[in-house]
């Protein structure tokens, strides 16, 4: 692991504003590792959200749109996929995927908070995929 963080933005911005930061910070981050692969999680939606599913949608584009400018291949893969290499279990629960992440890599500590856990479970996936093993 060489970095690892969250990339937020104010709710209370304009959604123009807060695309323009994610995709700012993707940039940078790959212009400063230069990986060959971003792995992203399949878009998932539940009925009773569809507002989030849009705005994800949104997000994604714009992390797909730094990728392009810069070459990187981006693999998408779906979220039980990712639980089940991780945990072996494909509903597993935020913690459990924090204690997986942690054991592969490890770390003293659980990676917190989850969201930096579901990205590095990501990065496993996409390495084995490149690597052929997990």
């Amino acid at each position: 692991m060489v970095d690892a963080g969250v990339i937020s933005t104010p709710a209370d911005e304009r959604l123009e504003a807060r695309l323009q930061e994610i995709h700012d910070a993707v940039r940078n981050l790959l212009e400063k590792h230069a990986p060959a692969l971003l792995v992203v999680e399949d878009l998932y939606a539940e009925y009773k959200f569809p507002r989030t599913a849009i705005l994800m949608g949104h997000a994604r584009g714009v992390i797909y749109l730094a990728a392009a400018e810069r070459g990187v291949a981006v693999l998408a893969l779906a979220p039980a996929e990712v639980k089940r290499a991780i945990t072996a279990n494909g509903a597993a629960t935020k913690a459990q995927v924090q204690r997986g992440v942690q054991a592969r890599l490890g770390l003293p500590e659980a990676p917190r908070p989850s969201h930096v856990a579901d990205s590095l479970s990501l990065a496993l996936i996409g390495m084995s995929r490149v690597l052929g093993r997990l």
